[in-house]
């Protein structure tokens, strides 16, 4: 099964796009060549732009503590495991207040890191971080590998909090939905909201389903044409009934 999904405002894309930076990142940095230590770096600065936003942090504070009172509610009922309603809030409680510890702008610790932004500022020029561009730059790729880690250790470590807090409210958001079965007659699909609210929709079909969805939606409707995939060309709409699971998720 391949997921799609399609987030409905400005903050839930937002997340999703630092969640997709930071496994990106994470992940390169676990490597050992120069090659993928450089795309952890590019990748960071990618974060570092996005995450810098002044309501990033204070949103996910404030959303945070939105979901430890809905948790709190919960106290006490019988049908709630407590140890599973306490571990949540505990880890709620400890991301809030990592969140809350962190001073100043995000990642202000690495805007004042000359040597990182004189990389950064040469990123963004076509092949401007070639070695006679960045010698200091191109002798650091060649250090030993473990050496590389430990430095991008340092420096992703103080966005971590953000990664945290994005996790759980990504989290409860994907797990707030029921999965619909669905049929888009020849590729189209169309469903009248009638005031239903989402923060994110999810369409969930076969990996052998050769087809892509394409999704648009307002306050009135969602819309899904599933095209057939073309990576040489413009895709066209699948001719075939395509059946996925449609998920409305909100918080």
């Amino acid at each position: 099964m391949i997921t799609y999904e399609y987030p409905l405002n400005e903050r839930i894309r937002t997340l999703l796009r630092l969640e997709d930076l930071f496994e990106r990142t994470l992940y390169f940095a676990d490597l050992d060549g120069p090659n993928e230590h450089h795309v952890a770096i590019v990748t960071l600065f990618e974060i570092l732009e996005i995450a810098g936003r002044a309501d990033l942090k204070f949103d996910l504070v404030q959303e945070l503590e939105r979901q430890r009172q809905i948790l709190l509610s919960f106290r006490n009922n019988p049908d709630i495991s407590e140890d599973a309603l306490s571990g949540a809030l505990y880890e709620i409680e400890q991301c809030s207040a990592a969140l809350l510890a962190m001073q100043g702008k995000t990642g202000q610790c690495l805007r004042e890191n000359e040597w990182l932004m004189g990389i950064k500022n040469r990123t963004g020029i076509p092949g401007g971080v070639c070695e006679f561009d960045l010698p200091s730059y191109h002798y650091w790729l060649n250090r030993d590998p473990a050496q590389r880690r430990v430095d991008l250790t340092g420096w992703i470590k103080p966005l971590l909090p953000i990664r945290a807090a994005l996790g759980i409210v990504l989290r409860l958001l994907r797990s707030s939905g029921r999965a619909e079965q669905q049929v888009a007659p020849h590729g189209a699909f169309q469903l009248m909201l009638s005031g239903r609210t989402a923060q994110l929709v999810r369409l969930r079909l076969s990996a052998n389903s050769a087809a892509v969805p394409e999704i648009s939606a307002n306050k009135y409707a969602l819309n899904v044409r599933f095209t057939v995939p073309d990576i040489g060309g413009r895709p066209k709409q699948s001719e075939a009934d395509i059946e996925f699971d449609l998920t409305f998720c909100n918080l």
